[in-house]
């Protein structure tokens, strides 16, 4: 597998475990400042307990300074007081409400503080307050607005992140594509107008030589190459621009691409073609389509090295054209399913990896089209799907 292809999934691979990493260390920090939180709003309401404790006991002696014991009441009162954020129920042991802060309480329901009573008990254990003579009461309490705010920090902070990330790798990938497309486009472009001088040359050599005294034969086999030269320039000139599709019968094109590539491969490949029905038009160009067909042949070939069976089948699907080209070659991981389609992809020794990447856009692009791997199976064979549109 190419260099390239490797280093793009390191990327991706390092873009999620960088993502993994700040989601872990936001949740483990701000869990960290929800416990210290929680803890001191345990604390506060300890301290609103002991207030509470002590407006409750008997009166304090006669000879206790007056000017004390009104400071001492004046610094419980504002203790009890100072609690204007988190929610508290003060109830006897049969859990009646004697007192309630920082709650409202709605019309007609009854079952109010006996459902918060039952809801604050799940997340807090209450606090027991001792008043002697057998005398005891709980407070019950919630945590407050900011505390249940900071625990959806993390969530709300992940999703920032997220967003922000998903957004710069959307960005990045498509900044990456557009110049893979860039470069393809001009690699074809420039390919193309090298090949157009030495193409003309020919044509005129071969014109040239029909007029001496040569084989004739010959002379029509150089002509064949010549002109699948001129269809080849053809093709890589269309790469970057959009070609009009024309209604063509498929069948037609199928063959003429079957009947180019059963002289180029080895005997040993048989080559079955089944259309449903003959006469099938669909919208397409037929030099790009007719490379679609010999990239997958020739792929098949490969996977098949030189030996086994090549089934295209065709048939109609409500308004689209399926076409299943199967082969008898080592097949494919599923994990790989989508792989196989990427630039650079490749299992050979030799080869740019280009020929699915290629095919999957002349079908998409050019022909509104799907092509995907349909079903494959190690040591037995992979089928491709094409789907294209009805005339």
């Amino acid at each position: 597998m190419p260099k390239d292809y490797n280093s793009g999934k390191i990327f991706k691979y390092g873009f999620v475990i960088v993502a993994a990493m700040i989601a872990v260390v936001s949740i483990w920090i701000t869990n960290h400042l929800v416990d210290e939180l929680k803890e001191e709003e345990r604390k506060k309401i300890e301290n609103w307990a002991e207030a509470i404790k002590v407006l409750s006991t008997p009166a304090i002696e006669d000879d206790i300074n007056p000017d004390l014991f009104n400071d001492y009441i004046n610094l419980v009162v504002k203790i009890l007081e100072s609690n204007t954020t988190i929610p508290v129920i003060l109830a006897d042991e049969e859990q009646n409400v004697i007192t309630s802060h920082n709650l409202k309480e709605p019309q007609n329901d009854p079952q109010f503080f006996e459902r918060k009573i039952k809801s604050f008990e799940k997340k807090h254990s209450p606090i027991f307050i001792d008043l002697g003579e057998g005398i005891s009461q709980y407070i019950y309490y919630d945590d407050s607005t900011v505390l249940k705010q900071l625990q959806w920090f993390p969530f709300i902070q992940l999703a920032v992140v997220f967003v922000l990330m998903l957004i710069s790798f959307l960005a990045l990938n498509s900044a990456k594509k557009a110049e893979q497309n860039k470069v393809w486009v001009g690699l074809s472009k420039e390919t193309a107008h090298q090949l157009g001088t030495p193409i003309s040359s020919l044509m005129a050599w071969i014109e040239y030589l029909k007029t001496k005294d040569m084989d004739i034969k010959l002379l029509d086999e150089m002509d064949k190459d010549v002109n699948r030269l001129k269809v080849i320039a053809e093709r890589f000139s269309k790469i970057g621009s959009m070609p009009e599709p024309e209604p063509m019968n498929l069948r037609t094109e199928v063959d003429n691409a079957i009947s180019y590539m059963g002289r180029r491969i080895s005997s040993k490949v048989n080559i079955a073609i089944d259309f449903e029905d003959n006469n099938l038009i669909v919208w397409m160009n037929d030099s790009l389509f007719g490379w679609t067909i010999e990239n997958l042949v020739k792929n098949a070939v490969d996977a098949m090295e030189g030996q086994g069976n090549i089934a295209i089948k065709v048939y109609s699907k409500g308004n689209k054209v399926i076409m299943d080209v199967s082969d008898t070659g080592k097949g494919i991981p599923k994990s790989m399913f989508e792989a196989v389609f990427h630039p650079g992809y490749t299992t050979k020794k030799r080869g740019w990896g280009l020929g699915l990447s290629l095919t999957k856009r002349i079908v998409e692009s050019y022909h509104k089209g799907k092509i995907y791997v349909y079903k494959s199976e190690i040591g037995k064979g992979t089928t491709f799907r094409i789907e294209l549109n009805k005339q």
